[in-house]
């Protein structure tokens, strides 16, 4: 079945891959290269779909130094639109709306398919950071102008191990037209859990049907990157910490780890009747760590065949 059609169903076991775009100064010629070479890498995978992230200056958000500088990427929907042209699987593309004007994304949102596009609009890094548009204007927007494309949220495990209520701020995402939710990675298999319970039942006792959870899964090939995805508020447990400090080859531990977090949350939700996706993160430039992203996803197909 179509990943659209899937998840408008309330239906799960599917399989994305998400990137970035190549930097804003990349020119033409060579963002095109790059794209067919990542779609000639993954179109071996059989993916349902993929996810294409809109990356923004978060600064504002934590005060300590940013481990890599922040550098501007090509807008996602542009990359999409121009480069992709061959793709076949359905696109989500997230939009991180504080940088958008309404009129810029009430144009983007009436101009894309819904039976080939998703979406998942983003708020404002920080309640300080400067906005041309909210999540809630955002949201009415995409209300007003194109309610059939499948609209998504974002996911914090962590923040949901500080506050005890994401599944609340899920389910409003969801009374506001959410149909799925994307998490941050996942490094902490517990806090994740923790959430899926408290939502699984905060559902049953609404009598409201939960929607498709997709869980992101990454490799982590440097400590240096484990710091910047600790800047960007994913927690990352000791232990895990000091395994791959430890190990011998950081990046392959950390491939056996993310396909353990993978597996039991997978396992989990199965138990719980709880739809569900996995989402394999590829953010790195460096070639051994988009192998071990591919060589990730290609498992994760096989185990969700099974």
């Amino acid at each position: 079945m179509d990943l659209i059609r899937r998840i408008n169903a309330g239906r799960g076991e599917f399989l994305l891959f998400a990137l970035t775009p190549p930097r804003l100064a990349t020119d033409r010629e060579r963002a095109q290269e790059i794209a067919d070479a990542t779609v000639a890498r993954l179109r071996p995978l059989h993916l349902d779909g993929l996810i294409l992230y809109d990356i923004d200056d978060e600064t504002e958000r934590n005060p300590l130094e940013r481990p890599f500088p922040f550098m501007p990427t090509l807008d996602p929907a542009d990359y999409l639109a121009h480069h992709f042209r061959d793709w076949q699987s359905p696109v989500i593309v997230y939009r991180a709306v504080s940088k958008y004007g309404p009129d810029e994304l009430r144009a983007w949102l009436s101009r894309q398919d819904p039976e080939r596009l998703m979406t998942v609009l983003v708020g404002a890094p920080s309640s300080g950071a400067k906005v041309r548009t909210s999540l809630s204007d955002a949201q009415a927007l995409w209300r007003e102008v194109n309610p059939g494309m499948l609209l998504g949220g974002v996911a914090i495990p962590e923040r949901h191990a500080r506050r005890d209520d994401e599944h609340l701020r899920l389910l409003a995402k969801q009374g506001a037209g959410c149909r799925f939710f994307v998490s941050q990675v996942v490094y902490d298999s517990n806090a994740a859990k923790n959430l899926i319970s408290d939502y699984h039942h905060e559902c049953r006792a609404r009598g409201i049907a939960p929607a498709p959870f997709v869980f992101t899964v990454s490799v982590c090939g440097s400590m240096k990157t484990l710091e910047f995805l600790r800047w960007l508020g994913v927690d990352v447990p000791r232990w895990i910490e000091n395994d791959l400090k430890h190990a011998a080859d950081t990046l392959e531990a950390s491939y056996q780890l993310a396909l353990t977090t993978a597996t039991e949350l997978m396992a989990y939700c199965r138990t719980r009747d709880v739809p569900f996706g996995i989402n394999v993160e590829s953010v790195s430039i460096r070639r051994v760590e988009i192998e071990a992203s591919v060589r990730l996803a290609r498992e994760l197909r096989t185990q969700l065949r099974s």
